[in-house]
């Protein structure tokens, strides 16, 4: 497995988005921990997660929980970076929420340190902004957290340039990875991406393939991408993941997955290595 980076650590170059495993649609334990092993037996040092990726109101931190236990079951456990959300919440009804207060981000910190059986979350993330809050108090909250050791390293998510650059302020220039929305049926991030890679901050695109609902659909959608892994005899969504990752180096992408097969073929889009020809092609696609 390839390798980037976020902060000062190596990591995969592809990561496992965890989220699919406990929302709507989740499968069976077991089906979820075969999953994460898969990925770990695979090379994957960094998988995703967020206290709010759950079903139902009583079991806040359903994924963080699931990925302790797994972790816990694999002789590679202890080689993963969990990188954890705080600052969204689900009441149980199928909607989102949010909550960016100082008080309510270092409750939440505190759980997932719980939940995840770690002394310091290894990438702690506010998880999207909160109208309600003063953004530089949201993330001054997290540099709290950093500062006392809780979580050894800080990101945002679904953030904006100046949002980025503000974080980055507040932190001290510590602020190591932005998770945001990109795929090719949502480019929107792109000003986001091209900031990232001008500062070495790492970029993590969420649903990377557009999304649980849509990410089959991928090579009929964008037809170049499944012109190119015709000539690859690649998968449409492992061509989608080596173009990604071919847009900069501080691209690390986090698709979601909940079987085996799904994530080893999105794991090998590390290894595919795309011409100059196709990547133009599928630039133009998009």
């Amino acid at each position: 497995m390839q390798t980037r980076r976020i902060g000062d650590l190596d990591i995969s170059a592809i990561g496992l988005g965890a989220m699919p495993m406990s929302i709507e649609g989740r499968p069976d334990e077991a089906r979820s921990l075969a999953t994460i092993h898969a990925a770990l037996d695979a090379g994957v040092t960094l998988i995703d997660t967020a206290d709010a990726y759950h079903l139902h109101a009583d079991e806040v931190g359903h994924n963080e929980t699931l990925i302790a236990k797994a972790l816990a079951r694999h002789d590679r456990g202890r080689d993963v970076l969990v990188a954890t959300k705080g600052g969204h919440l689900r009441p149980g009804d199928g909607s989102w929420t949010l909550d960016g207060s100082p008080a309510h981000l270092r409750a939440a910190c505190e759980a997932s340190l719980r939940r995840l059986g770690v002394d310091a979350i290894g990438l702690y993330q506010f998880h999207r902004p909160d109208p309600r809050i003063p953004y530089e108090e949201s993330v001054g909250a997290v540099r709290e957290l950093l500062d006392e050791g809780k979580i050894r390293a800080a990101g945002i998510s679904n953030a904006n340039p100046e949002q980025i650059r503000q974080a980055n302020d507040i932190l001290g220039g510590r602020l190591v990875a932005v998770q945001n929305q990109f795929s090719p049926a949502f480019r929107s991030s792109e000003p986001e991406l091209r900031l990232c890679d001008e500062l070495g901050i790492a970029f993590l695109p969420w649903s990377p393939l557009g999304g649980i609902s849509r990410a089959r659909e991928l090579g009929s959608s964008y037809a170049p991408f499944a012109h190119v892994a015709e000539a690859h005899g690649a998968s449409p969504q492992r061509v989608c993941l080596a173009w990604m990752l071919a847009l900069s180096p501080v691209v690390v992408p986090i698709p979601g997955a909940s079987r085996p097969e799904t994530i080893l073929d999105s794991l090998a889009a590390a290894d595919l290595v795309l011409t100059a020809a196709e990547l133009a092609e599928l630039d133009a696609a998009v």
